[in-house]
């Protein structure tokens, strides 16, 4: 039998090699939106209740994230609890240390200073609590044969990262800007088949039960590009890129944000 302090002390540097895990999964998750200059402008100009709800939305996400895949192999209620504030203490040390390297954090204004970091966190946060899958030699996936709820919130998990990569940027609008309604229900239909595929080939959890192509498209396709446009909406909403729109555009500019996020649904499945 093992001595009890060097049992301690195995558990500590176990923590600690996963702790820094998770600082590498932050790096590599949020580096794009770090390195995107309308991500600081957004933090610069979004209203604080915008900003703080994009916090507070993010918090059941990452908690779920801690369930499903988490930084360290510790599981129950409290301890992914834990874990998630771990993901969103690593996501803020992160972000903030980047963009003052990158000299792009607005220090002399702690208002302005606070928003952009308060965009950057969840996305940090979020590769903080998927490094043990993507950077370890074990799996971390926690995601059981059968598990339906949990293969439809890692699609939605993959749908807001993606999503939250392209959101910021001019493009998404100028995309929904220049196609017109044709174009816009191509990109549905488009965004349902990569989706449909993608999922049916990867082998989602269940899909043994429901093996024909029909029975992954009403099970896992169109659920999944549902809430990929719910993803999308609540993005666009938060950020303030529907405001002043009138309905068709609102449609319209979801659909092509839903585009990407699909694909970041149907991939979520090989990340975490």
């Amino acid at each position: 039998m093992r001595p009890l302090h060097w049992t301690s002390c195995e558990s500590e540097s176990a923590y600690l090699r996963d702790l820094g895990r998770a600082f590498g999964g932050a790096l590599l998750f949020a580096l794009p939106l770090l390195m995107t200059m309308e991500m600081w402008e957004l933090g610069m100009v979004l209203e604080p209740w915008r900003l703080l709800l994009c916090l507070l939305a993010g918090l059941p996400i990452l908690y779920g994230l801690s369930h499903y895949a988490g930084f360290s192999d510790r599981s129950g209620p409290v301890l992914n609890l834990l874990d998630t504030l771990g993901a969103v203490f690593v996501g803020a040390i992160t972000a903030c240390g980047l963009m003052l390297l990158f000299n792009v954090l607005e220090v002399d204004n702690l208002r302005i200073a606070t928003g952009q970091m308060t965009l950057q966190i969840v996305p940090a946060a979020m590769g903080a609590l998927v490094a043990r899958k993507q950077l370890s030699s074990g799996r971390g996936d926690k995601v059981k044969k059968g598990d339906y709820v949990g293969e439809l919130f890692l699609m939605a998990a993959g749908a807001l990262y993606l999503g939250l990569n392209l959101a910021p940027t001019e493009e998404m609008r100028l995309i929904a800007y220049r196609i017109g309604p044709l174009a816009g229900l191509g990109i549905m239909a488009l965004s349902l088949v990569l989706l449909h595929l993608i999922v049916f080939e990867v082998g989602f959890a269940g899909q043994e039960e429901k093996s024909s192509p029909m029975g992954a498209l009403m099970h896992f396709t169109v659920p999944g590009y549902a809430l990929c446009l719910l993803i999308s909406a609540g993005i666009l909403g938060l950020f303030g890129s529907q405001d002043g729109h009138e309905m068709a555009a609102m449609a319209t500019n979801t659909v092509v944000l839903a585009f990407p996020a699909s694909l970041g649904a149907a991939a979520a499945r090989l990340l975490v």
